[in-house]
Formats: C-alpha cells, sequence, structure tokens
C-alpha cells in the first residue's frame, strides 16, 4: 500500500467574516492511499490560527504519516494524537478504501439511508459576521430557503446591532417557527458575559455557543451555573486528547451542550470519546463541519447520520467555495442530501 499527500487551497464565493477575521481561502490537505487495485481519499482539514496542529512542522508530520502507512491505522492515529487533523484525514482514507474494495464506492464511508440518498438530514443554516445589512440580508435568504434554524454568528459588529437583528427576527417569527443558536466565538469578555447572555436571553434562543474564549474554567463554569439560555462549548474542547482530561473538562465546567468538530477534536475516534462522555453525563451535543471541501463534509456528514441525530446539524458549508470539487452532496431546502447517481470530480486532478 503507498500513500500521498497534496495540498489544496479552497476559495470562498464571498469573504466570510468571523471574531478572528475574514476568510478568502482555506486551505487544506488531501491523503490518497492505494493499492494495486483500490484507492481511498480523506482530508485533512486544518484551520489556521484555531487547529491545535496549526504547528511548523505540520506538513513534515503528514509527509511521515504517508512514508509509514505501513503501520497501520492504529498505530498511527496513536502517533497522531496532537495532530487531530491528520488523524481525522486518515481515518477517512482508511474507510473509503474499504469501501472501495467492498462495494466499488470509495465514497459511501457509513452505509445508511442517507448514504444510498433515500433520507436527507436537517442542517441549520449559517450566518456569517459582517454589516448589518450583509447580515440581515442571509438571514433573509436562509429563511426564504425554507430553513427553521438559524445559527448566527456574533461579536464582530456593535453589540446593540446584533440585538436588533435578533429583534427583527423575533418580531416575525416566534420560536416555534424558526430556531436561533447563536456563536459567540469568545468574543465575550469574563466581566460582561452573564449581562449579554441576560440580553439575549430575551430572544428565546436555542443556546449560544463558546460565549466567553477558551481555558477560563472557573469563569465558563460560574456562566454554565448562571447562564438563562444553553451554552455550547466548542472551541474549549480544542487541544483536550486524553479521555481523563474529556472528563474532567465536562465535570468541572457542567456545559449544557458541546460540539463537535472531527477535523478539530480527533476525527470519529476522538468524537466518539467525546459524545460517550457527554451522554454519561447527560450533557447535549451535535456535530458540525469545520470549513473542509466535500471530501471531508461528506465523511462527516455520513458519520452524522448514523449516530441518529434529531436535530439540525452544522452541515452547510458545502456551497461557500468557487472551487468545490464536484460531489453527491447538496442542500434542498433545510436539508443535505447525498445523492449517489451524481459523479464526484476526477480527483486525481487535485494530486501533484
Amino acid at each position: 500500500m503507498k500513500a500521498s499527500y497534496s495540498k489544496y487551497t479552497l476559495n470562498f464565493k464571498r469573504p466570510s467574516g468571523t471574531s478572528r477575521g475574514v476568510l478568502k481561502t482555506k486551505e487544506t490537505w488531501l491523503i490518497q492511499m492505494t493499492n494495486q487495485t483500490h484507492f481511498g481519499i480523506g482530508e485533512c482539514g486544518i484551520l489556521r490560527g484555531l487547529s491545535v496542529d496549526d504547528r511548523p512542522d505540520y506538513e513534515e508530520k503528514l509527509k511521515w504519516t504517508c512514508e509509514n502507512i505501513h503501520l497501520g491505522e492504529e498505530v498511527l492515529i496513536a502517533e497522531l494524537k496532537e495532530f487531530p487533523s491528520i488523524q481525522f484525514g486518515l481515518e477517512t482514507a482508511f474507510l473509503s478504501l474499504s469501501a472501495h474494495q467492498k462495494r466499488n464506492d470509495a465514497y459511501q464511508l457509513f452505509p445508511s439511508k442517507f448514504a444510498e440518498g433515500q433520507q436527507g438530514m436537517k442542517i441549520n443554516g449559517l450566518i456569517w459576521m459582517g454589516e448589518f445589512d450583509y447580515m440581515k440580508e442571509q438571514i433573509q435568504q436562509k429563511i426564504d430557503q425554507g430553513f427553521s434554524c438559524i445559527k448566527m454568528k456574533i461579536g464582530s459588529i456593535d453589540f446593540e446591532k446584533e440585538i436588533q437583528l435578533l429583534q427583527q427576527i423575533r418580531a416575525h417569527f416566534s420560536a416555534d417557527e424558526i430556531e436561533l443558536r447563536v456563536d459567540a466565538n469568545g468574543a465575550f469578555h469574563p466581566a460582561e458575559a452573564l449581562e449579554k447572555l441576560n440580553r439575549l436571553s430575551q430572544f428565546d434562543l436555542h443556546s449560544i455557543e463558546q460565549p466567553i474564549a477558551p481555558k477560563q474554567w472557573g469563569e465558563m463554569k460560574q456562566l454554565c451555573q448562571q447562564t438563562p439560555l444553553p451554552i455550547a462549548l466548542d472551541e474549549e474542547l480544542i487541544g483536550v486528547f486524553g479521555l481523563a482530561d474529556k472528563r474532567q473538562l465536562l465535570q468541572e465546567i457542567q456545559p449544557q451542550y458541546i460540539i463537535l468538530k472531527p477535523s478539530l477534536v480527533g476525527g470519529f475516534q476522538g468524537s466518539d470519546e467525546w459524545i460517550e462522555l457527554a451522554e454519561e453525563l447527560a450533557i447535549g451535543w451535535w456535530i458540525t463541519s469545520a470549513l473542509e471541501s466535500n471530501i471531508g463534509l461528506n465523511a462527516i456528514a455520513q458519520y452524522t447520520y448514523v449516530k441518529n441525530v434529531s436535530m439540525p446539524q452544522g452541515l452547510g458549508t458545502g456551497s461557500l467555495y468557487t472551487n468545490n470539487m464536484k460531489s453527491p452532496l447538496l442542500v434542498s431546502g433545510e436539508e443535505i442530501w447525498y445523492k449517489p447517481s451524481h459523479q464526484w470530480a476526477e480527483l486525481n486532478t487535485f494530486f501533484n
């Protein structure tokens, strides 16, 4: 068996605002595994400035992984503990190779009604940060498209303007009609966070993601105890590797929800550990993509479906790019679907 990797740069259709700046491009890495008759492909979806494996030796580790593919998945996953995005790409590539061997389909990683195109999966509509009018325009578009769950990133424009946007939505749509989630990406100062949560709670929000920056366990614990609306941990989970450390974090902070991005938390194996702990501690969870190409998004969507989820998931990022590879994934209304009759792009063109 052989493995190779290639860098690929995704271009946003429109610059997308986050609390860490405006994104115009997204760097990603593809791993391809081949034997004499079959192939497998996975994506190492790194997010610069956020991923714990955003390190100078990242490509060196990717190269080492491909050179040592003979060691097998279990040994490599253990060795790559500090490189969760490579773990995710490697897991996906092994699943893909196995799927190609068993079903002659390298992209049906988790056989299910979703992967067979028989059922869709409800997702949230994502509203990017930006000027007031732009955010308002996005909200209207998502409502027109049929989304009943909208996730709005906050923390970049004036808080009063963000309150205004929420007021406008609630003036026309009740919580029964539109579920609202907000994501602060750690933008609030701990001293002001509770006051802001109290103000946000008047809009019947489903939840707020990461109100304050991670690694402030005491402050976050206090917020989760006093909050008038459910808090979901997101960035807080990044860089927490061991099972005992994961348990300690959840037991200490006791959040209402956690959000899992496989590229950031150690792939499917890492996500499974978080899910098992969360369910043991009666903490809710959902899964989102982290701006991967359709290779990574396909893997995450198929994995998510077999978890028997019921609430909307965060899997609507595939249409953000001008040069995402053609795939059977499509968003129809508020659901993501996989249509096996639609062809994947010829992926050899993405490898040097």
